[in-house]
């Protein structure tokens, strides 16, 4: 009995040994980061939309956002001019000559933003002119300006990878994106 003991205090010390070195613990990790998504829409004639818009955006780690129904997270509209806030009340976003800003939370980024894909789904138009994320977390990790300045085609995703390219002789050559439908959390 006494021998039993002592191999399980034994067994005990070695662990706590391990442990207090590092050895066996995953290294921690966040899980979510809180993002703040600016988007402006244009002022051309019939460039507001009040069709549902989603976002979708990551690195090149594959650390893929998906945010569906982006119009149900708005949190202010700011004075495209001026970046002092008009108001915070919660608008209807999109209008045109605005540039709206989105609260979203979702798994953290390891490496900067380099791609941001918007999808239109409705009947109306809407014309974006910019779109931005910034990890409120991590300065450095938040992305570039992209520039749409076009009408959205309505229900594909569209817009810019910055991620992988490389130059060759013919040109910038990009890697293709797949996104792939993850499991629905229950």
């Amino acid at each position: 009995m006494r021998n039993c003991s002592a191999s399980f205090l034994a067994c005990c010390v070695l662990l706590l040994a391990s442990l207090a070195g590092g050895e066996g613990l995953p290294p921690e990790k966040k899980d979510n980061c809180t993002y703040l998504v600016t988007i402006e829409t244009t002022c051309t004639l019939g460039a507001e939309t009040s069709s549902h818009v989603s976002l979708r955006f990551g690195d090149t780690n594959s650390n893929d956002i998906l945010v569906r129904h982006l119009n149900s997270k708005h949190v202010r509209r700011v004075d495209p001019l001026d970046p002092v806030v008009l108001d915070d009340i919660p608008r209807k976003p999109f209008q045109a000559c605005m540039v709206d800003e989105f609260q979203v939370m979702g798994q953290c980024v390891a490496s900067p933003i380099c791609y941001v894909y918007l999808k239109l789904t409705g009947t109306d138009d809407w014309r974006p002119g910019f779109a931005q994320v910034q990890v409120l977390e991590g300065s450095h990790l938040s992305s570039n300006y992209f520039f749409f300045r076009r009408y959205l085609p309505r229900h594909v995703w569209h817009g810019l990878d910055v991620c992988d390219r490389e130059v060759t002789p013919f040109g910038i050559k990009h890697k293709r994106k797949v996104f792939v439908k993850k499991p629905s959390k229950f």
